[in-house]
C-alpha cells in the first residue's frame, strides 16, 4: 500500500509535470521561432528568413506564421488547465495552420494555385530555385498539418493519447529527417525533387512541435509508458534517447572519417554497422539489467500487494475504524467499519477527502485534527462526539503519522473506536458517585472511608464537626490519627484483628473508643465498622457517633439501677431472713438473683428449730420474678414458718400452704418441707412439686431421697390433685443433704434431670472424706455454683442453694440401718 499509494507518488505526480513543462517549453521556442521568421519578413531582414547564408531554403511567411499559431495552440494545450475560452483559441490557432498546412498540400496535389502563397508578402528571396515564389516545403505542409492535427487532438480529452502523440511522432520525424539532411550534407534530404526545401530553423521548430503534441498528455498513451516511474519508463527513455542520438553522432563521425581519406565507402559502412551492434548489444545488456531490476520489483510489488492484502484484511477484521489518508487528506484505504459507519463503499471514498465523505462540522473537526497531529509530528489521542448518518457515536480518535525509511511522513493513520458504551457506563458511574457522595454527606454522623491500612480516602462533612477537621484535610491521613495518642496502638490493634477476621461481619463498637478534636479534647464514641471487597483491595467504612451524651445518660441510669439495686437486695434478704446457725446442724447456702431483675426474685428457703434434735427444713420457688414474686415469697416463708412451729407433720403443712396459695391470684409455687430428726436419725419430706433432695451419707454414694409425688402450690383446688403424702427416710449421722431451686439445673436445651446428676457427682467429689463443717460445705456451695453456672454474670434466672450437714446429737447413738425408709400421709 504504501508503494504504490504513498512512497511512489511524489515521483509519479513530478514526471507527468516535468514532461508538461517540457512541452510548455518546446511549443514556446517553436512559436518563437516562426515569430522570428515572420519578423524577417516584416523588416526585410535576410538572416531571419533563412538562418545559414548561401542556402536557397528559408522560412516562407505562411510557414512562419502557421508555426506561430500552431506554437502557442500547443502551448496551451500542454498547460491542462486552461479555461474553456482560452482552448476555444487555442484550437482555432490549430485551425488555422491546419488550413495553411493543408492547402499548401491540397495545392501540390492539384498542381493549381490557390493564392495564398504570397497572400502576406512576396518571395524575394534569392535564387528561388521553383517555380512556385512564396510556397513552403511539401514536407513542411504536410508537417504543419499533422501538427494540428495532434493539437486538436490533444485539447479534445474524450480522444485517446495516441490519437495526438502518433501525429506528434510524424512531426518529429519530418524535422529530424531534415536535421539528418543538414548534419550528413546530404541535399536529397532537404527538398524533394524541384519543390522548395525546408529551412533549417523550420526543421528545428517541427522537432521542437512534434515533442509538444507527443507530451501534450503526458500520463496517457505511449507518453505515459515514457514518463511513467517504474523501471520500464526509465528504460523507455534510455532507450528512446539512446535511438535519437547515437544513430546520429556513429553517422556523423564515419562520414567525418570517409571525408578525411581515412578508409572508403565500404570500410565506413562496416564500421558503421559494427558500432551500431556494439551500441545496441550495450543497450542490450542495459536492457537486460533493467528487466532484472523490474523482475526483482515486480516479486517485491507481489509481497507488497500480498502485505497490502494481508493488512486490509487485518483492518476488515478489526472492529475499530481505520483509515489512512494521505498529507492532503485524500483517503488511502479504509476498512470496512468505515464503511459501514459512512453508509458509502469504499470505492466512492478512496482518493477523496473529509469534506466529501463526513457532514460538514465532521468534517472540518477531523481536519483539524490532522493538521495538529502533523504539527506536533508524533501520535495524539482524543475523545470527541461525531455525528453519523447512524446517529451520533462517542470516540476515541488515535491519529499517527505513517514515515518513510528516512523518517519523513507520507500519510497519516487513524484509528476510531466507538466508546458510546464506555462513555455511558462512565457517565453512570460518575452518577452513581454523585448519589454515593450525596449519601454519604446525607448521613447524620462522621463517615471515614480508608483502604486496607487504615488511610482515609474519603470523608464526609460530619468530621468537621465531630473531629474539627476539614474532610479534605484528612484525606491521605492514618484514621488511627484521630484518635488519643495513648489509645492509638490499642485502637489500631483492635483494627487490624477485625481486618484479620476470615468474613468480617459489620459490627458496632463502642466500649473503651475515644476520639480527638482538633482542639485536644477526647470524647467518648460509637463505631460501626464494615468492610468493602472493591476489586482487589479492601475499602473500610467507620461511622463514627460522640456518645458523650449516652455516656452520662448510662452513668446516670446505672447509678440509679445500683441504688434500686441495693433497695431491692435489702428487701429481698428482710423478707429471706437470715437462718439460724445451729451448731448441731451445720449448714452453707447461696443466692444468686437474676440480672434481668433488680436483685429480686420468688426464691427462699428457712431452717427452724423444733426442739428435742428435731429441726425443719423449707425450700421454695415462687413462680415469676420481681417484686410481686418477692411479696409472695415473703408471705409463704411467714407463713410456713408458722405452721412449722405448730409441729405440724410435713403433708400438713403442705396442705396448709397450699390452701394460703390458692386464696392468692394466679400464683403457682413448688416447696420441699422436711423435718430431720437427729434422735431417731431419720428425715421426713413432703415435696409439692419442687426438684428432689440430694443425700449424700457419709459411707455411700449421693443419692436422691425420694418422695410421693405431689402438685405445687395453688393446683390442688383447680386440679383436684389430691392430698399431698410424705417419706421418712434413715438419716445417719455425718450425712449431708443438698436442696435447691430449679435456676440451678435449668438450662435451655439440656435435660434437667442430666443437670441433676451433675450436681448429685459434683457434690459427692466436694465432700468425700470431708467432714460436714460449715468451711467444708461454703467451699462445696462455690464449686457447685461454679460448675453449674459458669457465668453467673448472665444468669437469667433466681438461684438458691443450701446445703445441710446433719450431726449426731451428744450422748445419741445412731440406730438402725441406713437406707430404709417409710411413707405416710
Amino acid at each position: 500500500m504504501r508503494t504504490e499509494q504513498a512512497g511512489g507518488l511524489p515521483f509519479r505526480e513530478s514526471a507527468p509535470a516535468a514532461a508538461r513543462v517540457v512541452a510548455q517549453s518546446a511549443s514556446l521556442v517553436a512559436a518563437a521561432l516562426g515569430a522570428v521568421g515572420l519578423t524577417g519578413w516584416i523588416l526585410g531582414i535576410g538572416v531571419l528568413k533563412s538562418v545559414l547564408p548561401g542556402v536557397a531554403a528559408s522560412m516562407k511567411p505562411n510557414t512562419a506564421v502557421a508555426l506561430l499559431a500552431l506554437g502557442l495552440s500547443l502551448f496551451v494545450v500542454a498547460l491542462g488547465s486552461a479555461t474553456p475560452r482560452v482552448i476555444a483559441v487555442a484550437r482555432a490557432a490549430a485551425v488555422l495552420a491546419a488550413l495553411i498546412g493543408g492547402l499548401t498540400v491540397l495545392e501540390y496535389v492539384t498542381g493549381a494555385g490557390l493564392g495564398i502563397d504570397e497572400l502576406l508578402f512576396t518571395d524575394d528571396t534569392a535564387r528561388v530555385a521553383t517555380g512556385m515564389p512564396g510556397r513552403m516545403a511539401p514536407n513542411t505542409a504536410a508537417a504543419l498539418t499533422l501538427g494540428s492535427v495532434a493539437s486538436l487532438c490533444a485539447s479534445t480529452p474524450r480522444l485517446p493519447a495516441w490519437t495526438s502523440q502518433i501525429p506528434g511522432l510524424a512531426v518529429l520525424a519530418l524535422g529530424m529527417l531534415r536535421l539528418y539532411g543538414f548534419a550528413y550534407a546530404v541535399p536529397e534530404l532537404e527538398r524533394f525533387g524541384d519543390y522548395t526545401g525546408m529551412a533549417l530553423h523550420t526543421a528545428l521548430a517541427l522537432v521542437l512541435l512534434g515533442i509538444a503534441a507527443f507530451l501534450a498528455r503526458p500520463n496517457q498513451g505511449p507518453a505515459g509508458l515514457l514518463t511513467n516511474a517504474g523501471t520500464t519508463g526509465a528504460l523507455g527513455r534510455r532507450l528512446f534517447t539512446t535511438t535519437l542520438v547515437v544513430p546520429l553522432l556513429l553517422g556523423r563521425v564515419v562520414l567525418a572519417g570517409e571525408d578525411a581519406g581515412l578508409y572508403g565507402r565500404r570500410l565506413g559502412t562496416a564500421l558503421l554497422v559494427c558500432g551500431v551492434v556494439t551500441v545496441f548489444t550495450a543497450v542490450v545488456f542495459v536492457a537486460l539489467v533493467v528487466g532484472r531490476r523490474i523482475e526483482v520489483a515486480h516479486a517485491c510489488a507481489q509481497w507488497q500487494v500480498r502485505q497490502n492484502e494481508l493488512l486490509q484484511a487485518f483492518m476488515d477484521h478489526t472492529p475499530a475504524v481505520v483509515f489512512i489518508k494521505d498529507l492532503d487528506g485524500r483517503f488511502l484505504a479504509v476498512n470496512t467499519r468505515f464503511e459501514e459507519n459512512t453508509g458509502l463503499s469504499r470505492e466512492r471514498v478512496l482518493g477523496r477527502r473529509d469534506r466529501d465523505v463526513l457532514q460538514p462540522g465532521s468534517a472540518r473537526q477531523a481536519w483539524a485534527a490532522d493538521l495538529d497531529m502533523q504539527a506536533r509530528g508524533a501520535a495524539v489521542q482524543r475523545e470527541e462526539r461525531i455525528e453519523l448518518p447512524s446517529g451520533p457515536q462517542d470516540v476515541l480518535t488515535s491519529l499517527f503519522p505513517l514515515k518513510d525509511p528516512s523518517g519523513r511522513p507520507y500519510a497519516v493513520c487513524g484509528v476510531v473506536t466507538d466508546i458510546t458504551e464506555r462513555v455511558a457506563a462512565q457517565r453512570e458511574v460518575q452518577r452513581a458517585h454523585r448519589r454515593f457522595r450525596a449519601l454519604l454527606e446525607s448521613a447524620p454522623d462522621a463517615t471515614l472511608i480508608t483502604d486496607g491500612d487504615g488511610t482515609i480516602v474519603m470523608a464526609n462533612a460530619q468530621v468537621r464537626r465531630l473531629f474539627g477537621h476539614a474532610p479534605d484535610d484528612l484525606v491521605g491521613t492514618h484514621v488511627v490519627d484521630l484518635v488519643p495518642a495513648p489509645r492509638r496502638r490499642r485502637h489500631s490493634a483492635l483494627l487490624s484483628a477485625y481486618l484479620r477476621r476470615h468474613e468480617a461481619k459489620p459490627m458496632v463498637l463502642d466500649r473503651d473508643l475515644y476520639g480527638q478534636h482538633s482542639d485536644g479534647r477526647e470524647f467518648p464514641v460509637e463505631m460501626s465498622v464494615s468492610t468493602l471487597q472493591a476489586e482487589q483491595e479492601t475499602v473500610l467504612f467507620l461511622t463514627v457517633r460522640d456518645i458523650t451524651e449516652r455516656k452520662q445518660a448510662e452513668a446516670a441510669r446505672a447509678e440509679r439501677y445500683e441504688q434500686q439495686r441495693r433497695i431491692a437486695y435489702t428487701l429481698q434478704h428482710s423478707l429471706m431472713g437470715e437462718p439460724p446457725s445451729l451448731p448441731y446442724l451445720p449448714s452453707a447456702h447461696r443466692y444468686l438473683a437474676s440480672v434481668q431483675d433488680p436483685g429480686v426474685g420468688g426464691d427462699w428457703f428457712d431452717i427452724i428449730p423444733l426442739g428435742r434434735d428435731r429441726t425443719g427444713i423449707v425450700i421454695g420457688d415462687v413462680m415469676g420474678r420481681g417484686l410481686d414474686a418477692a411479696a409472695v415469697m415473703g408471705q409463704l416463708r411467714a407463713a410456713s414458718h408458722a405452721l412449722a412451729r405448730t409441729g405440724v407433720s410435713p403433708s400438713r403443712l403442705m396442705t396448709g400452704l397450699d390452701a394460703f396459695v390458692s386464696d392468692l391470684a394466679d400464683q403457682l409455687v413448688t416447696c420441699a418441707y422436711l423435718v430431720i430428726d437427729q434422735h431417731a436419725c431419720e428425715v421426713t419430706l413432703c415435696s409439692a412439686g419442687h426438684l428432689p433432695v440430694i443425700a449424700l451419707p457419709p459411707d455411700g454414694p449421693a443419692r436422691r431421697l425420694q418422695a410421693p409425688v405431689s402438685v405445687p402450690l395453688g393446683v390442688n383446688d383447680a386440679c383436684g390433685g389430691g392430698p399431698y403424702r410424705q417419706a421418712t427416710h434413715r438419716l445417719p449421722p455425718g450425712s449431708t443433704l443438698a436442696l435447691y431451686t430449679d435456676g440451678l439445673v435449668e438450662r435451655p436445651g439440656t435435660d434437667i434431670d442430666t443437670q441433676i446428676d451433675v450436681l448429685t457427682d459434683t457434690l459427692a467429689d466436694a465432700l468425700t472424706a470431708t467432714r460436714a463443717d460449715p468451711e467444708s460445705l461454703d467451699r462445696a456451695t462455690a464449686r457447685l455454683i461454679k460448675t453449674l453456672i459458669p457465668d453467673t454474670a448472665a444468669h437469667d434466672d433466681d438461684v438458691t442453694l443450701l446445703l445441710v450437714g446433719v450431726a449426731q446429737p451428744e450422748g445419741i447413738s445412731a440406730r438402725g440401718a441406713y437406707p430404709s425408709s417409710t411413707s405416710a400421709p
